[in-house]
């Protein structure tokens, strides 16, 4: 059974964020997948990085969040589901990564503090699906996709190489009419079958 993590970014439980990873956790548990779904918002998470948090980087300190890092770990397959503000991760979300992407967890030190040898062997597909309020050409031509480049190269190359980013993104997505959300969701579990292929 593959192994999911889902982890969605909203506070609004009635928002397009929120029907969009409504949509995608049914899509891959009607594929008989296995989801541990985190709503940070609803969940009450802090994204601040405590500072015993911080010296555990580089001590050997009593570890925080268990539970979220061990679902970390056990995944094969990643979902986030956030939307972008200012070309940008929500605080929360990039708290979560703050705090259980952490040495031991998702990454080690390599000895001179040279590249970080990374742990999350097991992580092969993550489907990233984020909502922008701007139109397409300003997040491609004028600022070159800036968060998409922050997943790919910041945080899955040095603590999960062996996994295949799918980048979903709806533009413009302040006014939209339903048709346009309804394509939308059938192309993210189309990403869905192409995932379960690859796996």
């Amino acid at each position: 059974m593959t192994r999911c993590l889902l982890v969605h970014a909203h506070p609004l439980p009635d928002s397009l964020n929120a029907r969009l990873a409504a949509t995608v956790e049914a899509a891959a548990r009607a594929k008989g997948w296995e989801v541990a779904r985190r709503d940070l918002y609803a969940d009450g998470f802090d994204p601040r990085l405590t500072a015993a948090e911080r010296a555990g980087y580089y001590a050997d300190l009593p570890a925080s969040l268990d539970a979220e890092k061990r679902e970390l770990t056990a995944a094969e397959v990643l979902i986030l589901v956030f939307p972008t503000w200012w070309f940008g991760f929500p605080a929360i979300l990039k708290g979560w990564f703050d705090r259980v992407w952490t040495p031991g967890t998702a990454f080690d030190h390599s000895p001179g503090f040279g590249p970080m040898r990374p742990r999350l062997q097991d992580l092969r597909e993550v489907l990233a699906v984020t909502t922008m309020g701007a139109p397409a050409w300003i997040d491609w031509l004028v600022l070159r996709r800036p968060v998409r480049r922050i997943l790919r190269y910041a945080i899955l190359k040095p603590c999960a190489p062996n996994a295949r980013l799918t980048w979903r993104v709806l533009h413009n997505a302040e006014a939209l009419a339903e048709p346009r959300i309804a394509a939308f969701e059938t192309r993210m579990t189309a990403d869905l079958a192409r995932i379960e292929r690859r796996l």
